[in-house]
């Protein structure tokens, strides 16, 4: 497992093509797939609100503290 899928999160650099999946700037969590990971693709869920793969070259790969990481759970589990 490389460095960068040891991130749980990753964040939007580019959405050419996919402006509607995807918003610039926006924090995305990973959804674990090792093998989309072979291709270099990141499992996440997008606008759409299901769970597609998306190139990696889209993305930032990132990490935030345990204390941001429970916050950003606790709210995607409340919407």
């Amino acid at each position: 497992m490389t460095k960068q899928q040891k991130k749980h999160y990753v964040l939007c650099v580019d959405n050419a093509a996919q402006e509607v999946s995807l918003i610039l700037g926006k924090v995305y969590r990973i959804i674990p797939d090792r093998r989309g990971a072979k291709d270099d693709l990141v499992r996440i869920i997008d606008e759409s609100g299901e769970d597609y793969l998306h190139h990696k070259s889209h993305f930032v790969f990132v990490d935030f503290p345990k204390s941001i990481d429970a916050r950003i759970r606790k709210l995607e589990a409340s919407i």
